[in-house]
């Protein structure tokens, strides 16, 4: 475990931590990277953060928290290793992507065991925590929270659009009587009409057999929590941060868009990754490109595309005539015939297409100025990541939340295009296999990237709302004031640092 007490935090003296957040992120990049950007936030306003991690994760982030430590802000990690042999998990089995899908509720059980250990590291270091910061999907936290005495903060990984339409669809029961989990149905409770399935609002653990008890404790844990944190600002969705709010009765901080947080080029390239190696190879290749020319395309860390659609998304954007930027994950487990194919496009595109297999910086790539869309998975991060950057999104989700963070950029932003797809793509019962073909691939690039008036509208939009965005995160911004006063609300008390 790396922390003992405030020894190893850099220019900062016991007495000036305002507040103690304990960070207990889910180990997925797509949960622990905005995690760690918040933490990195609330450090910035003189809070003590310590971020809860396995050995795994620790690889992944030590390189952006060591930046910090050597920039004064007070944060730290606290690594806990999973007893993977007593819930039956292989070596290596605490990074997620080594977890056999058949053993991801043992993952979940071990994740949980967490508590008692982590409860006794909590109580005998200082300072006390004054609040503890976990994870939505952590609903053991709850549990350990209230054995430390302090309040508990749920973290969202989505926006409170997609929270309030998931929320009302199950509390108003919008799906009493509809047989057909892909017959579309308003979403009851909201001013504007939006039309979702049941297929469509499914949460991803109610996608999964056997977590019927897991998404009831989900649940719980929320309803009980003091308050939420959301990656997302005020003036882009006020109306849901409220509607949210008044549904759940409890507070909500806004709190993004994080990854705002980064503003070098080291901090950007090494951002839940080990090592910064293909930065620079994406940056020159960029800087060749004119301004807005180019359709960077990635489909997110967990997103599983089938070898067909990897084939149909190939020549789609080589028909589209734009030069693009192609994060293509799990490459070996596409067989030869579709590697071959990346091989031979690959060469057709030298210099137009560049692709990337396996990991790649991607706000770095956003925030060039030669990026003119983004074709995405509409997973939170990416989504928030294209806003902050102003740039329009290819709308292509896949499962769960994604449907909806989808109609908030197409049908509430105004900043995006769908790319066609009705139904989940990946967790199907079914197994049915969903392929957008090449020529809807086409079509939507080139309606993102069209100049005519539909998309320079679309594209003034992306960049008002990313200027909003920068604005709420700088003092006398939204984000900024609600960071302040998480500190302020969760501060030290006389108490062994209780909360005041």
């Amino acid at each position: 475990m790396e922390s003992k007490g405030l020894a190893n935090i850099r220019g900062t003296a016991r007495d000036d931590i305002k507040a103690h957040f304990v960070f207990i992120p889910l180990m997925l990049q797509g949960h622990l990277i905005p995690a760690v950007d918040t933490a990195l936030l609330l450090a910035s306003h003189g809070a003590l953060t310590s971020i809860v991690v396995t050995p795994s994760y620790t690889e992944r982030v030590h390189r952006t928290i060591d930046f910090a430590k050597k920039s004064g802000l007070p944060v730290r990690l606290m690594e806990f290793p999973l007893d993977l042999a007593a819930e039956g998990l292989p070596d290596g089995a605490d990074d997620v992507d080594k977890v056999p899908p058949h053993l991801i509720a043992n993952y979940f059980r071990a994740l949980a065991n967490l508590r008692e250990p982590l409860e006794r590291h909590l109580r005998s270091d200082e300072p006390y925590p004054t609040c503890v910061v976990a994870d939505i999907c952590h609903p053991w936290v709850k549990e350990l929270a209230a054995k430390l005495e302090v309040p508990r903060l749920s973290f969202s990984g989505t926006c409170a659009f997609s929270l309030l339409c998931q929320h009302n669809v199950e509390r108003f029961n919008a799906y009493d009587g509809i047989a057909d989990d892909h017959e579309l149905v308003v979403v009851p409770g909201l001013e504007k009409k939006f039309e979702l399935s049941r297929a469509q609002s499914l949460i991803f653990f109610r996608l999964m057999p056997g977590f019927e008890k897991f998404t009831d404790e989900l649940e719980q844990a929320v309803v009980k929590a003091d308050g939420l944190l959301v990656n997302s600002f005020q003036e882009m969705e006020p109306q849901y941060v409220a509607g949210y709010a008044e549904a759940r009765r409890m507070k909500v901080w806004t709190v993004g868009p994080v990854s705002l947080f980064h503003q070098s080029t080291t901090t950007l390239s090494s951002r839940g990754n080990t090592t910064a190696i293909g930065a620079d190879v994406c940056q020159h290749w960029l800087d060749g490109k004119v301004a807005n020319s180019v359709v960077y395309v990635s489909f997110g860390s967990i997103q599983y595309v089938e070898p067909k659609q990897v084939v149909e998304l190939g020549l789609g954007l080589e028909a589209s005539g734009h030069p693009f930027i192609w994060v293509v994950k799990n490459a070996d487990l596409l067989g030869e015939e579709v590697k071959e194919f990346l091989r031979e496009l690959e060469t057709r595109v030298a210099g137009r297409g560049l692709l990337i297999m396996g990991w790649a910086p991607q706000v770095l790539i956003l925030s060039h100025a030669a990026v003119g869309s983004f074709v995405t998975h509409c997973g939170w991060n990416s989504t928030m990541e294209a806003i902050a950057a102003g740039l329009p999104v290819v709308a292509w989700p896949h499962f769960s939340e994604q449907f909806l963070n989808a109609k908030l950029a197409v049908e509430v932003l105004g900043i995006g295009v769908d790319v066609g797809v009705t139904e989940p793509v990946m967790l199907r019962y079914d197994q049915k296999v969903i392929v957008i073909r090449r020529e809807m691939v086409e079509k939507a690039v080139r309606s993102i990237m069209d100049r005519g008036d539909e998309g320079e509208e679309r594209r003034r939009r992306a960049r008002a709302l990313a200027a909003k965005a920068r604005a709420a995160v700088v003092e006398g911004g939204s984000s900024h004031a609600n960071l302040q006063d998480l500190v302020n609300h969760f501060q030290r008390g006389p108490a062994r640092g209780a909360a005041a």
